[in-house]
């Protein structure tokens, strides 16, 4: 981890800068596994499965049998715990539905707004270096309260074959069926174009390497949506003198273990701060199992020590996926925050909290784009359609107004649609 004592305001976009490809790079080798799988369907995902995954699949749809077997190898620990984070994922997003809203805007004239599910959505789960089942309650929850009407879960096998039961379980569990054997760029692309056994969808959501965002972002070229550009994991902690060493360096761990291509960033208050969370991280990643991938990404990190106005400048500038205030007031600085993914209050919130069980959602843009992009919720799975209503006395008011408007921007079939309607009101 490169250290940085109080860095000018100039040097600072070079600093935070990401450990990312160069995105034409991963485009040249991204897109041919989008057209050979437009154009060969199942016969391509099951070579491109066969050369990434390294197994022959035949079929890719996971069976009754299959969801059956999982559920006997998952221990019953396991699946109270997901049962219970399921119940506070679903409180939370439950809570965001939003009733339909009528507003009369001016006597006979009401405009109407509805929140439709999305009819088919794709849910993408990594499963490489780590099955994210969480990932599915994260997905698969909103998906189901926000009223879509199909929902195709893709995820890459192991070299059994087999999907990992934690993944299979879940998604049982929160009523996701219609699950199958594939992952990286030849997933995102079945679901985009769709193939004799995955079917096309209309928004595919869920995180990835940077060869799955780049499938992504491709595919909305083809027409589709995604959720958001959400690349490797990262995690910002601010800490000030009040930070206990130990937790940073866990929370700090939690993310780097993700893969080599993670980001931490560490903004501390005094250089002591840093130089204890560094001893704390060589003390906590000799007994990691995950450590070459967390010693990998912390070479890609960094420590800042700044006063408290240029912290919360930077971290705005950055604009981490996570957030952990690791401070006694986190709320003060909290209410200056502009940009982020999820944040996480006080010595007691861990991120891992936001990760699996607190309620909130995981899955969160990454690469700076917390500067314009929300994590995804209830809101990512709706469309919201707009309706309007007019009655004659309705009319009688708004067609003047609307016909002066019209004849302003020279658009006489667009008066003449008020027009008529008006003349027939007057020959009643």
């Amino acid at each position: 981890m490169r250290v940085f004592i109080k860095p000018e305001k100039s040097a600072w976009s070079e600093i935070l800068k990401r450990p990312t490809m160069d995105l034409q790079e991963i485009e040249q080798k991204v897109r041919p596994v989008m057209e050979r799988v437009k154009l060969e369907g199942d016969n391509a995902l099951r070579d491109f499965t066969e050369q990434f995954d390294g197994v022959a699949v035949d079929d890719f749809r996971v069976t009754d049998a299959e969801f059956a077997e999982a559920e006997n190898l998952v221990e019953a620990e396991l699946k109270s715990a997901i049962l219970s984070a399921k119940s506070n994922i679903e409180a939370f997003h439950a809570a965001q539905t939003q009733n339909e809203l009528v507003v009369e805007t001016m006597p006979g004239v009401k405009c109407y707004r509805r929140s439709v599910g999305i009819e088919k959505v794709g849910l993408y789960i990594p499963g490489g270096t780590a099955p994210l089942f969480s990932t599915v309650l994260m997905l698969a929850i909103p998906a189901k309260i926000a009223g879509c009407k199909e929902i195709v879960l893709c995820t890459p096998p192991n070299q059994e074959g087999k999907i990992h039961p934690a993944i299979l379980y879940t998604a049982k569990a929160v009523g996701v069926t219609n699950v199958f054997k594939a992952g990286g760029a030849q997933a995102i692309a079945a679901m985009t174009f769709g193939t004799k056994s995955i079917p096309q969808v209309n928004k595919i959501f869920g995180p990835g390497n940077q060869y799955v965002t780049a499938a992504k972002q491709l595919a909305t070229r083809f027409g589709l949506a995604i959720d958001m550009p959400a690349g490797p994991s990262e995690v910002a902690v601010y800490a000030d003198g009040s930070a206990n060493p130990v937790f940073v360096a866990a929370d700090l761990l939690s993310q780097a273990e993700h893969g080599a291509d993670s980001q931490v960033v560490l903004v501390a208050s005094s250089e002591e701060i840093v130089k204890n969370v560094q001893a704390e991280i060589e003390s906590q990643l000799n007994v990691l199992p995950r450590a070459e991938f967390a010693t990998k990404a912390l070479a890609n990190s960094v420590a800042v020590v700044l006063d408290e106005k240029e912290a919360v400048e930077l971290i705005n500038e950055y604009g981490a996926e996570h957030l952990i205030l690791s401070v006694d007031e986190p709320w003060r600085i909290a209410n200056q925050i502009i940009n982020a993914g999820s944040v996480f209050l006080g010595h007691l919130t861990p991120e891992s909290a936001g990760d699996y069980a607190s309620g909130t959602n995981h899955t969160l843009p990454t690469n700076g784009y917390a500067k314009m992009y929300s994590g995804v919720s209830i809101d990512s799975f709706v469309k919201k359609i707009t309706y309007q209503e007019i009655t004659p006395e309705g009319l009688t008011v708004l067609g003047p107004v609307v016909e002066k408007m019209a004849e302003a921007e020279e658009l006489q079939a667009h008066k003449n649609a008020v027009t008529v309607r008006l003349n027939a009101l007057k020959n009643v």
